[in-house]
């Protein structure tokens, strides 16, 4: 019996991730106003009734495609104490964000159209869940700086600053590209960018690169 919830569990959590990718993608194209719920059933593949039945409106669905992209964002900073490095940390941090601008660049898009908006439905997760974890990431930064691991700094403006950096090559991927005469990012350029990031915002706080 439990192996058979586990299975149904499993089978409603796939198909969960199906309406968001589709989701996702179409809020990232369109907007919130430009994406249907009909729209995005014939993306994912599947009749409206079953959308509804995991989101009971357009707002909960696309709060959920935004939760999930905070949450997979945060991933590079979780399960960190002070006793990291903090070279180490930031480093691995950057490269993390660099990645999922490059291969994930709708996520940064549609974050930045929703905030752009004046954010109206990240309300709840900006007041209830952001301010709580920038408080506890700051902290961090803070006992890093307090045990002279790294230079003084608003830990909450180095956070800006990574955020900034890093999610500009989503962003502003086709000025980058055009810039650079390139079609698309090559495989090599999270790499690079990786080190030219790091490079700047570690330097800034007395780190250097880890080997």
């Amino acid at each position: 019996m439990a192996a058979t919830d586990n299975t149904k569990q499993s089978n409603r959590d796939k198909k969960q991730q199906q309406l968001l990718d589709a989701a996702e993608k179409l809020f990232s194209q369109t907007g919130y106003d430009g994406a249907s719920m009909s729209m995005i059933a014939k993306e994912a593949n599947v009749p409206k009734a079953n959308v509804l039945y995991y989101f009971k409106n357009k707002d909960s669905l696309y709060e959920a495609v935004l939760d999930r992209i905070v949450a997979q964002w945060n991933l590079g900073l979780e399960n960190i104490t002070p006793d990291n490095d903090p070279a180490v940390v930031l480093y691995n941090y950057i490269k993390s964000k660099i990645k999922l601008a490059i291969e994930q660049p709708m996520q940064s898009r549609l974050f930045a159209s929703e905030i752009i908006r004046g954010a109206p439905y990240l309300q709840g997760y900006l007041r209830n869940s952001a301010r709580p974890w920038i408080r506890e990431k700051s902290a961090l930064f803070q006992a890093w700086i307090d045990a002279g691991k790294m230079n003084a700094i608003d830990p909450q403006h180095l956070l800006f600053a990574i955020w900034s950096t890093t999610q500009y090559y989503a962003d502003f991927e086709a000025e980058v590209l055009l810039v650079q005469n390139k079609l698309e990012y090559e495989d090599s350029d999270v790499e690079k960018i990786t080190q030219s990031i790091a490079q700047l915002i570690l330097t800034g706080v007395g780190l250097a690169i880890p080997e």
